[in-house]
């Protein structure tokens, strides 16, 4: 496998991560305008992207280990809980 051929296979592998990440951090802000939080968001939103964007990689890479290839509907449907679950650890909404 050429480095072309691998570079554009790793970047396939993380998009979803990337824009499943920017579109939450994005639609996060949108939403608290649209409802007149008074909170500001505890991080900026590049840390938002950035951290999701990790969780979200981390999710992909476990589940091409243990299905074996990428691509399952199972592994996208853990990667959005994983994102959704980070943005509220990240916003604060929590209570215990």
């Amino acid at each position: 496998m050429s480095a072309y051929l691998l570079t554009n296979h790793l970047l396939n592998l993380v998009a979803p991560a990337l824009f499943v990440a920017l579109g939450l951090a994005l639609a996060t802000r949108l939403m608290g305008q649209f409802f007149r939080s008074k909170r500001p968001p505890a991080q900026s939103l590049y840390a938002q992207v950035a951290i999701i964007f990790v969780v979200n990689v981390l999710t992909l890479v476990v589940g091409l280990v243990v299905f074996g290839n990428d691509g399952k509907m199972l592994t996208y449907a853990a990667l959005v809980l994983g994102a959704a679950l980070c943005q509220t650890l990240l916003l604060g909404n929590v209570r215990t």
